[in-house]
């Protein structure tokens, strides 16, 4: 059974170096992990500084949260991973971020509304959890309730955001843009009152960033 999942710890190990490049987080804040072979995952290790964390350094785990490779503590949000890997047949990967514009809106307890169309990343807004004790079965719980099959992205009431995706890139890009639309959001709002796009717009953007984003609709264009 393979349980090394090289790949995967070395996304782990350069992606957390990324999230305070970034400025998604601060100190040992936030936490990644990526699916493997067998279920297993990739998890960031506990209370350690991005830089010093190398692949040898970050555990593997299984959908129970056992250990099967390695010898560091996972992170103390792990649960709250392995509820969305649970939830979520088609996630591959989860970014949890303590960005500070994103955070702002957590601790107001308020969405970030489509006052940008790159909210299309996270779905037609950026919800926001209940809020619940970090570190433990139930903020996993409501964070998966809160994203449902519907979004890829949600606010966690006083606490950060987390972000899904098919794989690490996409989930990190996913809590990159929740950042930048929260900030947008906020400085907008500090002006005027923001214009706010209609759900079938938001749509509308979903479908074509699923269709054309990037280089998914590169051969045609060939």
């Amino acid at each position: 059974m393979q349980t090394t999942l090289n790949e995967e710890r070395e996304a782990v190990a350069e992606f957390g170096c990324k999230l305070l490049k970034e400025d998604l987080t601060t100190g040992t804040g936030g936490n990644i992990s990526v699916m493997g072979a067998n279920q297993h995952i990739a998890m960031s290790p506990s209370g350690i500084s991005y830089q010093d964390v190398s692949a040898a350094d970050v555990p593997v785990v299984d959908l129970e949260g056992d250990v099967v490779s390695g010898s560091k503590k996972p992170s103390s949000e792990t649960p709250m991973h392995l509820h969305l890997y649970r939830s979520r047949k088609d996630v591959n990967a989860v970014v949890h971020t303590h960005s500070p514009y994103a955070t702002t809106f957590a601790s107001l307890d308020e969405p970030i509304p489509a006052s940008h169309y790159l909210v299309g990343f996270a779905g037609k807004k950026v919800p926001v959890t209940d809020y619940a004790t970090f570190a433990t079965n139930e903020i996993g719980k409501r964070a998966a309730e809160t994203l449902g099959d519907e979004y890829d992205a949600c606010l966690l009431q006083n606490h950060g955001s987390i972000a899904v995706g098919d794989s690490v890139d996409t989930a990190f890009e996913n809590a990159l843009m929740v950042e930048f639309v929260a900030r947008i959001h906020y400085q907008a709002r500090s002006i005027g009152d923001p214009v706010i796009l209609p759900d079938k717009e938001i749509e509308h953007v979903r479908s074509k960033f699923k269709n054309s984003y990037g280089q998914a609709n590169q051969d045609s264009e060939q």
